[in-house]
């Protein structure tokens, strides 16, 4: 059951469209995401690159900088060392593409995520000593491995790190004592200390500021710095960051310059997946070209999706794209058998009277245990920690819910773990096979959760009759793109509302289309594509109902007309 509610944040909404040349719904709309004060609406409608902070505000840039110039002009060998994730794979290609252009004799590592786990290990220190290596820069990682790179200073070797997980701390008495690693460098956000007002930049993004800093110091000019706009965006929805602020203009303005990218494997991807010559949203990143991305870190290896980005030659990029494409529709087939594994383990046993849900699948491939604990945490609303047999102990990842802080929560179970990191809404984690039990025990007792945190809440923007939806409000909503975590697709309603000639449409027959009709008469097209049979079965029942709903421009052979797209309904 779902708890609905109206948000009623107040301002003068007439005079703020009046002011911006908005509708007044579109004013309430930004007042709900929090946008306050003439500046920050003006940024959120209008903001541009001008507008965000520069690569200078972030701590430990200075001095990255100016060892990376001295390593550039001594010829020392660089490596970078990534991630297997998309976030990590389009930040290891922004530093080598960056470093390369300055110069630098560089070249890069992301670790197999079955052979070497996340981030920077013994082992790859190692094989970088041996590779006569002089200087490693880790990108979306290495903020948790003190003991990794305490060990490469021991060696000899420079170490810069980049990233932007939560710093690894000890709590005594309430008190924090952050642990940052003995690098010559550390940039991240999260670091205390650090003045860059945004907290929450993705990995590739900070891997760019890196580079933003050393082209501006090189005298390269802007247009090349833009290039990388497009990777940032793509990392930023794929990481799922708040979309608010720097990240959103960033993502705006990536998204502007994606269908016409002059990067060879972002064009073959776009092409394989369809997308060729269409408006490309978040969206579509965050649910066809991310997901292609990442398919390789997960069945294969994340090499591929560096090589296809880093591809110059067509062909070999199509090739290369279609490789993708085909991993990640076989790794759709393989969470769906993992979900409904889950979901059987939850039903049939005590789990489901936990408050976290910790569900140990040994036979999962380990790579899906994120994405099958999302599908979990959305069917149960709590958070929810999927964890496998690796080939060294069990190894897992969790996805949370807004009331509960994951990472938090996983450092009060550190005797527990042989690893641990990420953020208050994900996390991963390793673990000796005996602990699965333990963990499970100590998570649920240690939670504060209580039962109304699990009831799912739909917040809506605006109770709008849907007599007042015109072609010019829905082109008018554009302006709040792109949607996303920390900046959601608006959400409308309606009470007693009729539903009118429904019917089951869709080769699979998985859209409900209808009309709805108000008191007075008034008539919208709409359509439904959840539950079917579910829908169906409720609208035959009664008489009136009252929806949630987003409206759009229905474009079809030539001809548009308006139309609602029914979230939830009661």
């Amino acid at each position: 059951m779902e708890k609905w509610f109206v948000s009623a944040k107040k301002a003068d909404f007439k005079e703020i469209g009046r002011q911006f040349d908005i509708d007044p719904v579109i004013a309430r709309l930004i007042r709900n995401r929090d946008v306050t004060g003439a500046k920050a609406i003006q940024e959120y409608l209008r903001g541009t690159i001008q507008d965000i902070p520069g690569p200078e505000l972030l701590k430990g840039m200075k001095e990255a900088t100016s060892i990376l110039k001295q390593k550039i002009r001594e010829k020392k060998k660089i490596r970078i060392i990534g991630d297997y994730d998309i976030d990590g794979v389009t930040a290891t290609y922004i530093l080598i593409k960056g470093l390369e252009r300055l110069g630098a004799r560089a070249d890069t590592y992301i670790p197999d995520r079955i052979t070497d786990g996340y981030g920077i290990h013994m082992p790859l220190i190692y094989k970088a000593l041996e590779d006569g290596v002089d200087t490693i820069v880790t990108c979306d990682n290495g903020i948790a491995a003190s003991k990794e790179i305490g060990f490469a200073k021991e060696k000899g070797l420079t170490v810069i790190v980049t990233d932007h997980h939560e710093v690894p701390f000890i709590e005594d008495n309430g008190e924090k004592t952050y642990i940052l690693p003995p690098a010559d460098a550390v940039i991240n956000t999260k670091q205390p200390g650090c003045p860059y007002p945004n907290k929450n930049l993705c990995g590739a993004v900070v891997a760019m500021k890196l580079i933003w800093a050393l082209y501006d110091d090189s005298h390269i000019p802007e247009t090349e710095k833009e290039e990388f706009l497009e990777l940032a965006a793509i990392a930023t929805v794929g990481d799922v960051m708040d979309l608010q602020g720097e990240n959103r203009i960033l993502v705006k303005e990536g998204l502007k310059r994606l269908p016409y990218t002059k990067n060879k494997g972002l064009q073959a991807l776009i092409r394989v997946t369809g997308l060729e010559g269409s408006r490309i949203s978040s969206y579509h990143i965050g649910f066809v070209l991310g997901p292609c991305i990442n398919a390789s870190g997960r069945l294969d290896t994340a090499a591929r999706s560096l090589r296809l980005l880093q591809c110059e030659d067509a062909g070999e990029a199509a090739r290369l794209a279609g490789d993708l494409k085909a991993l990640n529709d076989s790794r759709k087939a393989l969470t769906e058998k993992g979900k409904d594994a889950a979901i059987q383990l939850i039903e049939n046993t005590d789990l489901k009277k936990d408050l976290i849900l910790v569900v140990y699948l040994p036979e999962c491939h380990e790579s899906l245990a994120g994405i099958i604990a999302g599908r979990i945490r959305e069917k149960y609303n709590r958070p929810v920690f999927v964890l496998t047999k690796g080939e060294k102990g069990v190894k897992g990842s969790g996805r949370s819910i807004q009331q509960y802080s994951m990472f938090e929560e996983l450092v009060k179970c550190g005797d527990l773990l042989d690893q641990y990191g990420g953020h208050p809404m994900a996390a991963g984690l390793s673990l000796p096979e005996e602990n699965v039990s333990l963990l499970r025990k100590r998570l649920n007792e240690q939670c504060n959760l209580k039962e109304e945190d699990l009831i799912p809440k739909v917040i809506i923007d605006v109770p709008m009759p849907i007599s007042y939806i015109s072609t010019k409000l829905v082109e008018q909503l554009s302006l709040l793109e792109p949607f996303g975590k920390g900046n959601t697709k608006p959400l409308f309603a309606q009470k007693n509302v009729k539903a009118i000639n429904s019917r089951v449409i869709g080769k699979n027959h998985n859209v409900t289309k209808l009309q709805l009709m108000d008191e007075q008469g008034y008539v919208i097209e709409a359509v439904y594509f959840g539950n079917i049979p579910e829908f169906m079965d409720f609208l035959s029942a009664r008489d009136k109902i009252s929806v949630t709903y987003y409206p759009e421009i229905n474009r079809y052979q030539g001809r548009e007309t308006l139309q609602v797209i029914i979230q939830n309904y009661c």
